[in-house]
C-alpha cells in the first residue's frame, strides 16, 4: 500500500553537496511553517529555527561541528532548538514562572524539535530541495549558543543544511520492519537473522569503505565489518559528555 506521501518519504536520503542556489524568504518560511504543522506537546510548540545564510557565519559553524564542508557550501543551514524561553516569557506576561528543574521539561522541548524538523524536511523534499541534520552542533553546543546568541531556556538540539541537491546521494536501506515492529509485547526472537541480513545490505552499498571506526583493542579493519560492528563500535566509546553541563547552564534541571 502506498501514495504520492509515503512514496516521498522512501526515497529520503541525507544531501550533503549543494548547488549554490539561494533559497528565498519565503521558501524557508514556508518550509519553517509546515515544520510548525507537526505535533507538539500539550500545544505548547517547544523549538525555534535560527535560519543562518551568512557565508562568515556558516563558514564558523562548520569549524564548531567538526570542520563540514557541507556547511560551507549550503545555502542555507537551519539551528533547530529547544526553546522555553518563549514559554517563560509568556508565562512571566501571565503572572507566572515555568518550572522547568525536572527531566520532562527538556525531553518535552528536545521531542517537539524532532517532529518539527521532520516535517520541515518532508516539506523541503516535497519542493525538490534536500537537507542533511547536522548533530555535530552538540559537539561544541557552548560555541554554537554563543556564536547564535541563544538566550538562556534555549539549546540547540540539532542543525540542518538544505538547498538544492548538486547531485542525489544513496537511498540506504533501513532495517526490516520485523526488526523494530512489535505486536501487543516486545518480542526480540528471530532478531539476530535480520540483523545479518542487514549487514550485508548495508555492506553491498560501499558506505563502510574507507569509514571504519576505530575500537580500543579491536582492529580496525574487519572483514565481515557491517552495520552491527560499525554501530557497536561507535556506541561503545563516550560521545558529547559535556552536554549535561551546558544543558544545565542553560537554565534546564536535567539531574
Amino acid at each position: 500500500m502506498s501514495n504520492d506521501t509515503i512514496a516521498l518519504m522512501h526515497r529520503h536520503r541525507s544531501i550533503r553537496h549543494f548547488s549554490p542556489e539561494p533559497l528565498s524568504r519565503e521558501t524557508i518560511s514556508t518550509i519553517v511553517a509546515a515544520g510548525q504543522r507537526a505535533a507538539t506537546s500539550s500545544n505548547m510548540q517547544l523549538y525555534s529555527a535560527v535560519v543562518v545564510q551568512d557565508a562568515a557565519t556558516k563558514a564558523q559553524l562548520a569549524v564548531v561541528c567538526g570542520d563540514q564542508e557541507q556547511i560551507r557550501q549550503a545555502p542555507v543551514f537551519i539551528a533547530w532548538c529547544a526553546d522555553r524561553s518563549r514559554l517563560e516569557r509568556a508565562s512571566q506576561q501571565r503572572g507566572y514562572k515555568q518550572n522547568n528543574d525536572y527531566m520532562e521539561a527538556f525531553l518535552v522541548a528536545a521531542v517537539d524539535v524532532g517532529l518539527a524538523m521532520q516535517n520541515a524536511t518532508l516539506a523541503a523534499e516535497s519542493l525538490g530541495f534536500g537537507c542533511c541534520y547536522i548533530g555535530a552542533v552538540r559537539n561544541k553546543p557552548q560555541a554554537v549558543i554563543d556564536l547564535l546568541g541563544l538566550p538562556p531556556l534555549v539549546f540547540p538540539i540539532s542543525g540542518m543544511t538544505l538547498g538544492r541537491p548538486a547531485a542525489q546521494s544513496t537511498i540506504h536501506p533501513r532495517l526490516a520492519t520485523d526488526a523494530i515492529l512489535h505486536w501487543e509485547r516486545y518480542d526480540a526472537s528471530g532478531e539476530e537473522s535480520l540483523l545479518v541480513a542487514y549487514d550485508q545490505a548495508m555492506n553491498e552499498t560501499g558506505i563502510y569503505s574507507g569509514r571504519q571506526v576505530e575500537a580500543p583493542g579491536q582492529p580496525k579493519e574487519v572483514d565481515d565489518y557491517g552495520w552491527r560492528e560499525h554501530t557497536a563500535r561507535r556506541v561503545s566509546q563516550p560521545r558529547r559528555t559535556a552536554l549535561r553541563e551546558v544543558i544545565i547552564r542553560q537554565g534546564f534541571g536535567v539531574q
